[in-house]
C-alpha cells in the first residue's frame, strides 16, 4: 500500500529546512507523494517542549484524516514514536533516523549532570541552534517536560524502519539496539555513519521507498 503522505519531523535545534528534510522532500516529490515538514521552532525555540511538539503534530494529523507515514530524525524520531503510540489510526508506519529514544531518562545525553543543574538554577540555557547558526536560549521547562515522555517504553504497532549510525556521538547505538530488540514490528539497520547520517541517505532511501510502497 502506497503511503498517501509523509510528514518529516526534524531534530533538536534543526528546522524544516534541514538537509535531510530537503533530501526526502525531493525524493518524494519525484514519485508524487505529498510531503510536509512542520517547523517545531514555532512560535519560538525558547518555549519548545515535547508536549508542544506532540500537540502541533496532532493538529497537523487532524487536518487530514488520511493515514500518514512519519519520518523522524533524532528528537523527531522520539516524537514519531510517541505519536505512533498516541495517534495510531492516523499513522500507518514510521521511519526513525538516529532516534533519541533515551529521552525521559535522567540526563538523557543532552547535557552532563552539572550542566543540567546550571540549567535548573538559571531557568534557561543557550544551545547551538544549527538551523539559524546562532545560540538560542531554551527554558528548563524543556527538560522537565521531556521526563514525562518515555519513547523507550512507548509501545506501538505500526511497522517501523530504524537507521542508526555506529559512530553517532549523540545517540548511543546500543540504546537503539535495545529499543528495537523487543519490538517485532521494528527493523533496525546499523550504518557506518555519524549522527547526521548524511552519507547514508541514498542507502536509507533504497530501503524506505519500498517500505512506503513506492516501488514494487
Amino acid at each position: 500500500m502506497k503511503s498517501g503522505r509523509v510528514i518529516y519531523l526534524h531534530g533538536f535545534a534543526s528546522s524544516a529546512r534541514s538537509a535531510k528534510a530537503a533530501y526526502f522532500g525531493e525524493a518524494l516529490s519525484r514519485v508524487g507523494v505529498a510531503f510536509e515538514c512542520p517547523d517545531f521552532n514555532e512560535p519560538d525555540f525558547r518555549s519548545l517542549t515535547l508536549t508542544r511538539m506532540l500537540e502541533q503534530l496532532g493538529s497537523r494529523l487532524a487536518e487530514d484524516r488520511s493515514p500518514a507515514a512519519l519520518v523522524g530524525s533524532s528528537l523527531g524520531g522520539t516524537l514519531a514514536v510517541l505519536a505512533a503510540g498516541r495517534f495510531p489510526p492516523q499513522i500507518d508506519r514510521i521511519v526513525l533516523l538516529a532516534p533519541a529514544v533515551m529521552f525521559a531518562k535522567p540526563g538523557h545525553h543532552l547535557l552532563p549532570p552539572e550542566r543540567i543543574e546550571q540549567w535548573r538554577r538559571e531557568g534557561a540555557l543557550a544551545f547551538d541552534h544549527y538551523a539559524s547558526d546562532t545560540q538560542q536560549l531554551l527554558d528548563f521547562g524543556f527538560y522537565e517536560d521531556s521526563l514525562g515522555h518515555d519513547a523507550f517504553e512507548t509501545m506501538f504497532h505500526q511497522p517501523a524502519l530504524v537507521f542508526q549510525g555506529l559512530r553517532d556521538a549523540s545517540v548511543d547505538a546500543r540504546t537503539v539496539e535495545l529499543f528495537a530488540r523487543t519490538r517485532p514490528n521494528v527493523t533496525l539497520s546499523l550504518l557506518d555513519d555519524d549522527h547526521q547520517l548524511l552519507a547514508s541517505l541514498p542507502r536509507i532511501w533504497h530501503d524506505v521507498a519500498p517500505f512506503l510502497g513506492l516501488v514494487s
